[in-house]
């Protein structure tokens, strides 16, 4: 069963290992922004796997034996955000979009009543930067997304971008009214806690078996079928075996330095 055509949806894509793959540009980034706060050598490694920058700041900074209070995450995140807009051409040349990105991002543009966002573990300076370095911004509103800086946790990023769209778009929207896109368990767990459809594609280092048994409800190899991606999003029910997944596993896992949307 698919939609009706005249009902608005909200379409949420994750960013990274979802629609680009950044390299090893990042790291380095905040490894020298890490130094630069610290006056110490990252030496504990930086988990991604679908966390907000915020936790994950939080967390590598303890994880050394720091307090995070007092300042010192501020000026960490407002550095990060500085060594990766140094980067910008770097992260350009060495990273790209993933396959089948753009015409998926087109065909889910295209239909009826469908407003593109971003729900994604990146500040919002960050996942704007690498938007438009990777010429994708223009597919998107990011006034109604959801980003690294609202929330400690990603299961709770869903409700900004519902009371950006309300602001912006002049209706409530909801998790019935939404599809969360993205690469990680905590991808699917951020759609599962506001009743949104999950949709997983096993482009990170989260494989196609773990992102099923997180209850995604579908999951893809990649996003290189955009007849399969539409289907995806816009069906009621599982459209897409999970099996069919499965036979193409993944690889696998408060800012101030920049107003974000009200």
């Amino acid at each position: 069963m698919t939609r009706d055509a005249h009902t608005p949806l909200l379409v949420l894509w994750d960013i990274d290992q979802t629609l680009i793959e950044g390299g090893t540009v990042t790291h380095r980034a905040y490894a020298a922004a890490f130094h630069t706060a610290t006056g110490r050598r990252l030496e504990q490694p930086w988990r991604f796997d679908g966390r907000t920058e915020l936790a994950a700041a939080t967390e590598v900074l303890r994880a050394h034996g720091l307090d995070p209070d007092g300042g010192l995450l501020e000026t960490f995140l407002e550095l990060i955000v500085a060594e990766l807009h140094r980067r910008a051409d770097e992260l350009a040349a060495t990273g790209h979009v993933l396959p089948g990105v753009v015409d998926a991002l087109a065909a889910v543009g295209a239909v009826a009543g469908v407003h593109q966002s971003v729900l994604t573990g990146n500040l919002y300076p960050l996942a704007l930067l690498k938007l438009r370095l990777f010429g994708l911004d223009g597919h998107f509103d990011t006034r109604i997304g959801a980003y690294g800086g609202d929330a400690w946790e990603r299961r709770d990023l869903p409700q900004y971008a519902f009371g950006r769209a309300e602001q912006h778009l002049g209706r409530r929207l909801g998790g019935s009214d939404t599809v969360i896109i993205g690469d990680t368990c905590r991808d699917v767990d951020a759609a599962h806690a506001v009743g949104a459809r999950a949709v997983a594609v096993a482009t990170g280092t989260t494989s196609a078996a773990r992102l099923t048994a997180a209850g995604a409800d579908v999951v893809l190899p990649d996003l290189a079928d955009t007849t399969a991606v539409l289907r995806a999003v816009t069906s009621r029910d599982p459209a897409i075996p999970h099996d069919e997944a499965e036979r193409a596993p993944g690889r696998g896992g408060v800012v101030h330095a920049e107003t974000q949307p009200a």
